[in-house]
C-alpha cells in the first residue's frame, strides 16, 4: 500500500511538473502582451477630441452621420468646402511609415496632441472619397509619377509613400549623392515614384560674395532646370510646385541679361517682385512640357501654393505655430500675397492647358491654398528634431501624418476623373 500510495504521488507530481511546462509558455505570453498594452496607453499620444460632444457639431456641417450621401465627385468642386470632425484619423502611423523624415516625424521628435488628425475634407456638393491606396496604384500601373518642386513638393511625395505603404512596401532604386534626385518602386504593380529637388523649376546658381555663399540665387527665368528636365521623358504624371524660395534675395536673368531682382535694393537695378519670377519660370516649365517632343501625353498637376503659419514673428525672430485645431476662415487675415501666388499659379496653367489640349496633354489644378490656410495646426512647429536650429519653429512643411494626406486624396480623385 505504501509503495503505491508513493507510486500515485510522484505520478501527481509528475503531471503538476507537465503542466506548469504547458502553461508557461502562455503565462509568458500573456505578461508580455500585458506590458506591450501598459506601454501604449501610458506612452502614445491621444487625443482630446469628444466625439460624443461633438458629434452635434459635425452633423451641422455635413449629412455624413445620418444618411450615406449620393457622391459626384466627378463633376463637383472638390475643394470649396470646409474640415470636418472624423474619429478614424490616419491611414498610416510614425511607427507603420518607415520612410518618414526625420523632420516630418512630428511625434517622434516629441508632440502630444492628436487632434489635428482627427479633421477631414469635405466638399460642398459631394464626398471626397478616404484615400484608397489599392485604388491608387490600380490606377498608375505601369505609370511613372514625378514631384517635381521644392521640399514642400517632396512632402507630399512623403506622405503618398506612406499611404502606399500600407498596401506595397516601396523599394528605393535610386538616390544621387547629392539628394536632388530619388526613386522608388512599387514592383507588383510595376508603378515608380519620382522627386526631383528644383526650388525654382528653372536654373539657378546660389550667389557667392567674398566667397561665402549669400543664401540668394541668380535665376535664368527662361532656362528649364535639366535636373527633371532631362527625365521628362520618362514621366507620365508630374506634380509641380514651387514658390517659397522665390521671396529670397534673387537676381533675375532672360537671354543672360540681367533684367531685375527680388528684394535686392541694388543700385540700377529694378525689383520686379516676386510674383513676377514665378510667373516667368512656372511659364518656362509648362512651355517644355507642350515642347517635348520625344514625351508621351503627359498628365501635368499644379499644386497651388501651400501658405506658412508663422504667428507673433517670422522664422527667425521667434515666431510659430503652436495651434492643435483648425481656425475658421473668419480668422483668416493678411494672406494678400498668398492669394496673388496662387492666381499667378492658375493663370500660367490655365494658358498651358489651351496648347495642352491641341498637344494631348492634360493640365490641372490641385488648390490647396484657401484649405490649408486654416490648417495652422498641421505643421512640426518646435517638433522637427534639428539640433542646430533648437529654438526656432517649422511653420512651412507639414507633419507625418497629418493634413497634407488630403492633398493625395485629391490626387487619386483628380488622376481617375
Amino acid at each position: 500500500m505504501a509503495s503505491a500510495s508513493h507510486s500515485r504521488n510522484s505520478i501527481f507530481k509528475k503531471e503538476r511538473l507537465q503542466n506548469l511546462f504547458y502553461a508557461a509558455p502562455v503565462l509568458f505570453y500573456t505578461v508580455f502582451l500585458t506590458i506591450l498594452f501598459s506601454f501604449y496607453v501610458l506612452c502614445y499620444p491621444r487625443s482630446t477630441i469628444n466625439y460624443t460632444a461633438n458629434i452635434i457639431q459635425v452633423y451641422n456641417q455635413t449629412t455624413i452621420f445620418i444618411q450615406p450621401y449620393k457622391n459626384d465627385s466627378r463633376s463637383c468642386n472638390l475643394f470649396k468646402g470646409q474640415w470636418v470632425l472624423d474619429e478614424r484619423g490616419s491611414l498610416y502611423t510614425n511607427f507603420s511609415c518607415t520612410t518618414i523624415p526625420y523632420k516630418r516625424n512630428c511625434f517622434l521628435n516629441g508632440r502630444e496632441d492628436r487632434d489635428f488628425l482627427h479633421w477631414r475634407w469635405k466638399p460642398d456638393q459631394c464626398e471626397l472619397p478616404r484615400f484608397s491606396p489599392k485604388t491608387f496604384l490600380s490606377t498608375v500601373r505601369g505609370k511613372t509619377m514625378a514631384f517635381v518642386g521644392d521640399s514642400v513638393a517632396r512632402n507630399q511625395m512623403e506622405s503618398l509613400l506612406c499611404l502606399l505603404s500600407t498596401v506595397e512596401t516601396p523599394k528605393e532604386v535610386y538616390k544621387d549623392t547629392e539628394d536632388q534626385f530619388r526613386a522608388w518602386e512599387f514592383s507588383k504593380h510595376n508603378f515608380t515614384l519620382m522627386a526631383f529637388w528644383s526650388q525654382f523649376l528653372v536654373i539657378a546658381t546660389e550667389r557667392v560674395v567674398n566667397g561665402s555663399t549669400t543664401g540668394g540665387f541668380d535665376l535664368q527665368l527662361d532656362k528649364v532646370d535639366q535636373n527633371w528636365s532631362e527625365k521628362l521623358d520618362l514621366m507620365d504624371y508630374v506634380i509641380f510646385s514651387d514658390a517659397h524660395w522665390f521671396l529670397r534675395q534673387n537676381y533675375l536673368y532672360e537671354g543672360d541679361n540681367l533684367i531685375g531682382c527680388v528684394y535686392c535694393q541694388a543700385p540700377n537695378v529694378t525689383d520686379l517682385g516676386p510674383s513676377f519670377a514665378i510667373k516667368r519660370a512656372f511659364q518656362t516649365a509648362f512651355k517644355q512640357i507642350n515642347e517635348c517632343k520625344n514625351c508621351k501625353k503627359i498628365f501635368t498637376v499644379l499644386r497651388t501654393f501651400s501658405p506658412s503659419h508663422f504667428e507673433n514673428g517670422t522664422w527667425n525672430t521667434g515666431g510659430g505655430c503652436n495651434r492643435t485645431r483648425p481656425i475658421t476662415k473668419e480668422e483668416v487675415v493678411g494672406r494678400d500675397s498668398d492669394w496673388e501666388f496662387k492666381k499667378i499659379q492658375v493663370e500660367q496653367i490655365e494658358m498651358a492647358r489651351k496648347l495642352g489640349d491641341y498637344r494631348g496633354n492634360r493640365f490641372e489644378i490641385l488648390d490647396i491654398t484657401e484649405i490649408m490656410v486654416i490648417r495652422p495646426d498641421g505643421h512640426p512647429g518646435l517638433y522637427w528634431g534639428n539640433q542646430w536650429m533648437k529654438g526656432y519653429s517649422d511653420c512651412i512643411h507639414w507633419c507625418l501624418p497629418g493634413p497634407i494626406d488630403t492633398w493625395n486624396e485629391f490626387l487619386l480623385e483628380m488622376i481617375q476623373r
